[in-house]
């Protein structure tokens, strides 16, 4: 039987690491990290104002960097049957798009505006916001945060997104989604080109952005309107469908498989957050404590 083999792109705070692995016996046969350009420079951030912002081109010119390093190490043999990628990134690490999936900061007139960049994990601008949130949760008949452990972090998606679109007004009027940074690279791979089609991994979507089965998905719009206007109706410009990581996102499309160096059947997974995959990757069972320790440190059970 000819070896089969996989790659998992793993998205940190500082760079993108690459691992090549034999799907038949989980054996390394390559791997590579690039770092962050505009990153290592400090673009886009102040750290007195708690704002970390990330480009995305620092992402897609460091994974390609990566991953072309790996089929390299591998050579053609292994190459020609690499079978599947996945991707796992940090969060919430959000960004505002337009109708075609593509980041605010790749339109005319927004190339240097922070707020239409990926908002990295760490980024605390959204604490009124995330207050805002908590203080109206606290009062509703439904408990939206159950299970977030019933308080709303700085750190997640509704904050980012209410405080980029209080703060600005050219956000305001191009945005047309928010996705999560786990969810737009298999998209970017797959070829997507309408962010309506754009398939949301369960991982960030429950976790960040309070989607759940017992809501029926997002709480409802008059939960967020309530909160503040500007997010009256956002929910339908999002999502009410999910996925888990082990569903395909689709499978690589033309130009990034010849820009990667990979072969045209490669399968993209839907993507997830770094801790959570660490869990697994770590084979956490149930009533096991796993502590992911990278910049930050997640308890995870």
């Amino acid at each position: 039987m000819t070896d089969k083999y996989v790659i998992g792109i793993d998205f940190g705070t500082d760079s993108v690491r690459a691992v090549l692995l034999n799907a038949m016996n989980g054996e390394e046969t390559a791997s590579s990290v690039s770092h962050y350009p505009r990153w290592k420079d400090g673009l886009y951030c102040k750290a007195s104002m708690n704002r970390f912002r990330q480009h995305p081109l620092d992402y897609l010119e460091s994974m390609e960097q990566s991953v072309k390093h790996c089929v390299k190490q591998a050579g053609g043999d292994t190459s020609n049957n690499i079978i599947g990628l996945s991707v796992d990134t940090t969060g919430s690490t959000p960004v505002a798009v337009d109708k075609t999936g593509t980041p605010l900061c790749f339109l005319p007139g927004m190339e240097e505006n922070p707020n239409a960049m990926f908002v990295l994990w760490k980024d605390h601008t959204g604490v009124e916001e995330a207050a805002a949130i908590n203080r109206y949760a606290e009062n509703t008949d439904i408990n939206y945060l159950r299970f977030t452990g019933g308080i709303y972090s700085s750190e997640w998606f509704w904050a980012k997104l209410l405080h980029i679109l209080k703060e600005d007004e050219l956000v305001r009027k191009h945005i047309y989604s928010f996705v999560e940074h786990c969810d737009w690279i298999p998209f970017i791979l797959t070829g997507g080109k309408d962010v309506r089609q754009l398939k949301r991994g369960v991982c960030s979507a429950g976790h960040k952005a309070l989607w759940a089965e017992a809501f029926g998905g997002l709480p409802p719009n008059a939960f967020f309107a309530a909160i503040d206007p500007l997010l009256d109706g956002f929910t339908d410009k999002l999502f009410s469908k999910t996925y888990t990581a082990d569903q395909p996102a689709g499978v690589i499309s033309p130009e990034w498989a010849a820009k990667l160096g990979l072969p045209a059947n490669v399968v993209i997974g839907t993507g997830a957050f770094d801790c959570h995959m660490g869990a697994v990757g770590g084979e956490i069972e149930p009533y096991q404590l796993s502590r992911i320790v990278g910049t930050s440190t997640c308890d995870i059970m």
